[in-house]
């Protein structure tokens, strides 16, 4: 088996500064799961025998750039050429509570394996190619078969965001029905995601909703009571495999914002109840609260509406949220995740010009009106007469606007 990423020549040299003397280096977990599955190699994480101390001297002495990223837990980064790549001290875990794990530094790769997730991330390969495989990962790759590594309980509750976990990993890489044993173990420790941190939660949550089979997944998901413990509300998952539809149509990248505001965001408060479970950024936060502002006015729409009045919600809610409301009405329509209506209507949303309101405060003074609170009603009375116009622009109908409102002074 052709691991590609070995012939890379910063893989290279990592491999013959640390490598050797004594100790081992080999590549471990994704990088390999990946390179077998055929899915792109995006990060090279290692392993080695060595302490960290001894990884970062080796390092410092052929004048590499090292970072003791996560020294407390075994990690350094070594930087070549500008590419970080983490080496970490084999491990042995000596105590877990479902959230951190005491460990311990060992030199058995074996160990090391085992104490990992699923057996698909526990491979492990030295510099000249050779796989180490110790409990049947290259067997479940070839199947895309996602299955914890040895007893599921005894897995999850080493770490319960392994839960979540599970559930992305099929989506993203699995076939078939999902492990039962697997699938079991989450239904009865679910409880334990409790005790998890809601940023741990959030980060996994926006990975499994972009995944390949996200839809069906979450499905079951929800079917089992699983997102109970970490989203406080209802939740829809019909809605979100008709908006991955709708962006598969579009041959759209997978939104993840737009993807979970579909999963379970309703209303405005669902979104602020979203921010609280999650720890959302306020950017997120805001991205929804914008976009359902508008859906709300949507809901119900079997049609997308008028050019003229998606340019007053472009001017009104602005691109983005119109864009975010726009799919979530398609999706919550019988329209086709095709209907060129909607992508008509989408098309139109992308290349319109925002409108910016032309007239100002200084404006009106400039016009004879005097300073004060009515400079403000005047403006607002002007803005809805110019919408209702429909946005001009050209210099004589926006007088035209100016002194009309001058003369209801």
């Amino acid at each position: 088996m052709r691991l590609s990423f070995l012939q890379d020549a910063k893989v290279k040299h990592l491999f013959n500064v640390v490598d050797g003397a004594g100790e081992e280096l080999r590549v471990v977990g994704g990088a390999i799961r990946n390179a077998l599955l055929g899915e792109p190699v995006h990060e090279i994480d290692f392993a080695s025998t060595a302490l960290p101390q001894v990884i970062m001297a080796r390092a410092q002495q052929a004048g590499l750039r090292c970072v003791p990223t996560g020294i407390d837990h075994g990690t350094v980064t070594i930087i070549i050429e500008g590419t970080p790549f983490e080496i970490t001290t084999l491990r042995e875990d000596v105590e877990t509570d479902g959230r951190r794990a005491k460990v311990r530094y060992g030199r058995n790769f074996e160990h090391d394996a085992l104490r990992r997730d699923f057996t698909m991330n526990a491979l492990s390969c030295r510099a000249d190619g050779q796989i180490f495989d110790y409990v049947g990962g290259i067997a479940d790759i070839e199947s895309r078969h996602v299955r914890f590594i040895g007893n599921a309980i005894d897995r999850v509750r080493e770490d319960y965001l392994r839960i979540l976990r599970f559930f992305r990993f099929h989506a993203a890489y699995g076939e078939g029905a999902l492990d039962q044993e697997a699938f079991h173990a989450a239904i009865v420790e679910r409880d334990g995601m409790h005790n998890l941190s809601r940023e741990r939660i959030r980060a996994e949550l926006l990975k499994l909703v972009i995944a390949r089979k996200a839809a069906s997944v979450v499905a079951q998901m929800c079917g089992a009571g699983m997102l109970i413990p970490v989203l406080a509300g209802i939740t829809t998952p019909a809605r979100l495999a008709r908006v991955a539809a709708i962006e598969t149509a579009r041959s759209a990248k997978p939104d993840a914002v737009l993807r979970l505001m579909s999963l379970c965001v309703l209303v405005r408060e669902d979104a602020e109840r979203l921010r609280q479970e999650l720890r959302l950024s306020n950017a997120e936060t805001e991205r929804m609260t914008r976009a359902t502002r508008l859906a709300e006015k949507l809901h119900g729409c079997e049609a997308p509406p008028k050019a003229e009045e998606s340019l007053v919600f472009l001017y009104e809610h602005g691109r983005q949220a119109c864009l975010d409301a726009f799919t979530l009405a398609q999706a919550e329509s019988h329209a086709a995740p095709d209907d060129p209506q909607w992508l008509s209507s989408l098309n139109f949303l992308r290349e319109a010009a925002e409108p910016q309101l032309p007239f100002t405060g200084a404006d009106l003074v400039a016009q004879g009106l005097a300073p004060g609170p009515q400079v403000g009603q005047m403006l607002k009375a002007l803005q809805a007469d110019w919408i209702r116009a429909g946005f001009p622009r050209d210099p004589a109908a926006l007088n035209r606007l100016l002194r009309k409102a001058m003369g209801d002074s």
